[in-house]
């Protein structure tokens, strides 16, 4: 059975840093493309950025230079390094695991986690 369970997510001010965890159980990281998205209050679901097989990326312009994505095959776990962080970046974020070789942030990706709470406040 598949599981994705994100981890990491907390309160912090402008400016800070965090870094999300996904650990993935019942699939290989390696083997799958990799991706973040993100709903804030009120607002629709966004990606963020995706990773493949290959470890070729794609971020949004709102990530880019702040956002970072990596995995850890021996951990089996994805990760999202968030810097400089802004109000706006407050949502819940979600990771998600795509069997394509290629990412690209459509509504593809098969398995989905319960998401974490990322809240950026003065």
């Amino acid at each position: 059975q598949v599981q994705l369970v994100e981890s990491g997510g907390g309160v912090v001010h402008p400016g800070e840093s965090l870094r999300l965890s996904c650990q993935a159980s019942g699939l290989s990281v390696g083997t799958y493309a990799w991706a973040w998205f993100r709903q804030g209050p009120g607002r629709k679901r966004e990606g963020v950025v995706c990773i493949g097989t290959d470890n070729a990326t794609y971020y949004e312009e709102v990530a880019k230079g702040r956002f970072f994505i990596s995995r850890d095959n021996a951990k089996n776990t994805v990760y999202l390094h968030m810097h400089n962080l802004n109000p706006e970046d407050t949502a819940v974020y979600y990771c998600a695991a795509d069997s394509d070789f290629y990412c690209s942030l459509g509504p593809q990706f098969q398995y989905w986690g319960q998401g974490t709470l990322v809240t950026v406040s003065e």
